[in-house]
């Protein structure tokens, strides 16, 4: 019996897969059985699996052929398994030495012509192997992805012939090349071409500076998509391990297709239609969704209202913990999530509400309505909302008289602030909680009564209260303090929802 190493994932962890290769004699005809839990794109590899033998002049013996992957109780899928087996296939027959290839960990599609072509994990998979003493092959195209986690020991073969004969000796497989990460700025633009919404530059300001989700309401063209994007541009620059783990999401989603690294944060823009599935992550091999493809990035809900409210639900667990758990009913992935919550909203269906030139015949009563697809509790966890008005025609024309900072000077700041926060609790202020919350916020009698006293009166609950003083800690991180100020917590306090006053509707 052949015996070679393959993997299944489930969310960022890995499982070993034994792919076991029986070989039985007494037989007229070939007979090909892959057992153990198998789905149906690792049954099709059976079919490609004979087109490339017949490719490379080689069939199946006149034998019963059992392919086993265990263990048998846990559901395989993907058609990663072509190459592992394929190449247990070649051991049986003597055409690959056994002793070496076991030393691998294997993971490849195979195409009819025999071409091992591209794979969803080839930068987690090399991860795995690396931390288990083993080496990897993978195809080709993929090399240089499995050298970014620090691995040497590396077969990237094109054909299935370029694996023989390097086992042969015939042809010796280099050490695929490492290709450098894409370092390039984010091309969505600059916050100095964001004409006028001062206001709303700030709350972004305060928002990337603490890691703090937001909500931006206005009417269409007042410039709230706009100002989303730039978002990344004002962000600290990816850690190392943040890059690594981002890359190792993307690898599992099959959304690593550039050979590089993921070096800048992401921002993933969601359309409204997205499934509940779409955003959590899932399917027959829970593959991430949105929300995690967002990790150490940005996750931009447009027209939050028009989302069903369940898929918005969605987003309450992961928001709170930093991790999605995608439960199926054979299979528990565990995806992280420490994404930046940024969403954006028209007052009402028309989007012109308080206009009264343009406003529906509707209006106001339609906003309430609009805005309460939105729940209480999802509002509660996002810290500001910040209303962006329409921009004045005579704020469009830049004037060269007044400077505008750009998203390098505000970075400045905001990765200064993100310092501080590191270097006092360890991670970001929207993190905050419990004893430490109490430990890194404290608050004079004077400004404990000027908070309680807002709070009773907004109704604010207890996790809006929490809330307010960690926007205010980040404030005061922003101008370098270590103390908060009455003018740093009235600030927190504009960005609650008490009523929407010209929208009319109270949350």
């Amino acid at each position: 019996m052949i015996n070679l190493n393959s993997i299944i994932f489930d969310g960022m962890d890995i499982t070993k897969i034994d792919v076991q290769i029986q070989l039985s004699a007494g037989f007229a005809k070939p007979e090909f059985n892959i057992i153990g839990l198998a789905d149906r794109a690792v049954k099709e590899s059976a079919e490609r699996i004979r087109n490339a033998l017949a490719a490379l002049n080689l069939s199946l013996p006149a034998k019963r052929l059992t392919v086993n992957l265990a263990p048998a109780d846990i559901e395989k899928s993907g058609s990663h398994f072509d190459l592992p087996i394929l190449c247990g296939i070649l051991c049986a027959m003597g055409v690959l030495p056994e002793d070496e290839i076991s030393k691998y960990v294997i993971i490849g599609e195979i195409g009819l012509d025999g071409a091992i072509v591209r794979t969803s994990g080839v930068l987690a998979a090399s991860v795995w192997a690396n931390n288990n003493n083993l080496g990897i092959i993978c195809p080709g195209i993929q090399g240089s992805e499995a050298r970014w986690a620090g691995h040497n020991n590396i077969l990237a073969p094109n054909h299935v012939l370029d694996l023989i004969n390097h086992f042969k000796g015939v042809q010796i497989l280099p050490l695929p090349s490492m290709i450098n990460p894409i370092n390039e700025e984010n091309k969505v633009g600059d916050l100095s071409e964001v004409h006028g919404q001062e206001a709303a530059k700030r709350a972004l300001e305060i928002a990337a500076a603490g890691g703090h989700a937001m909500l931006m309401i206005g009417p269409p063209g007042s410039g709230k998509t706009m100002l989303a994007s730039r978002l990344p541009t004002i962000m600290p620059e990816m850690t190392p391990n943040e890059i690594l783990e981002t890359s190792i999401i993307y690898s599992i989603a099959g959304k690593l297709d550039n050979q590089s690294l993921i070096s800048n944060r992401p921002f993933r823009a969601v359309h409204h239609t997205a499934s509940a599935v779409a955003l959590a992550g899932g399917g027959a091999d829970a593959k991430p969704g949105e929300i995690s493809l967002s990790h150490n990035g940005v996750l931009f809900l447009d027209e939050l209202p028009e989302f069903s409210r369940a898929t918005l639900e969605i987003l309450r667990q992961p928001m709170e913990s930093g991790k999605i758990v995608i439960s199926r009913a054979k299979r528990n992935a565990t995806y992280p999530a420490h994404f930046q919550l940024i969403a954006a909203m028209n007052p009402c269906p028309c989007g012109h509400l308080g206009n009264a030139a343009l406003s529906c015949s509707r209006a106001p009563r339609c906003a309430e309505a609009y805005q309460n697809k939105i729940s209480g509790p999802l509002l509660d966890r996002i810290d500001l909302h910040v209303d962006v008005d329409a921009v004045n025609p005579w704020e469009m024309k830049k004037d060269d008289n007044i400077p505008t900072e750009s998203s390098a000077q505000i970075r400045e700041r905001v990765v200064a602030a993100r310092n501080r926060q590191i270097a006092r609790q360890g991670y970001v202020n929207a993190l905050l909680d419990g004893a430490d919350l109490d430990k890194y916020v404290v608050l004079s009698d004077e400004l404990t009564i000027f908070l309680n006293t807002a709070a009773e009166k907004m109704g604010m609950s207890a996790r809006g209260y929490n809330r307010i003083k960690r926007i205010a800690r980040t404030i005061a991180d922003l101008r370098g303090d270590d103390n908060i100020t009455m003018s740093d917590l009235a600030e927190a306090l504009s960005y609650r929802p008490i009523n929407r006053g010209k929208y009319g509707v109270k949350h």
